[in-house]
């Protein structure tokens, strides 16, 4: 598994991101049992430049907590037999399966916390559980979609000892 983590903001949370966004990665990948090693890309930015991607990808001229961006399309949520013949979703140098981005916005890990009061390290991992679900297939439109999401979410986090 390779998890490539960049910031593109200069403050940074007293948190060990690197540690907690591997972690909950790897959680997320054994708990859907995909079948192969993985790559996940990660940034950390703040309000202002998750604003900006936010109008740039999806219109949305407004700052949001997490931005999934998934290699691959999915018949059904993490259904990876359709892989085997998408050579595109492989890394040509290393044969991992290429999942996708995430963005995360740490102003809004931050504020979240607060609000929700849980610690900040549990909103990283809430947010790092939400978009590896997503980047296997899952979405949350509609009601019966947002409950399985949410249910996966919870286990995977309280799996590795991250409850509300």
């Amino acid at each position: 598994m390779t998890v490539n983590i960049e910031f593109d903001s200069e403050k940074k949370l007293e948190l060990d991101f690197e540690g907690i966004i591997q972690e909950i990665v790897a959680a997320a990948i054994d708990y859907e049992k995909c079948p192969y090693e993985c790559e996940v890309s990660v940034m950390i930015t703040d309000n202002d430049g998750i604003h900006t991607l936010n109008r740039e990808a999806r219109g949305i001229d407004a700052p949001t907590d997490v931005l999934s961006f998934p290699m691959v399309e999915y018949p059904a949520p993490a259904d990876f037999d359709i892989l085997e013949s998408e050579a595109d979703a492989f890394n040509p140098d290393t044969g991992e399966l290429l999942l996708g981005d995430i963005v995360l916005n740490q102003d809004r890990i931050a504020s979240q916390a607060e609000e929700y009061g849980h610690p900040q390290r549990r909103e990283l991992a809430f947010l790092v559980a939400h978009s590896m679900l997503h980047l296997m297939g899952y979405d949350h439109m509609v009601d019966d979609e947002r409950i399985e999401m949410e249910r996966r979410q919870k286990e995977i986090l309280e799996g590795k000892g991250y409850f509300r």
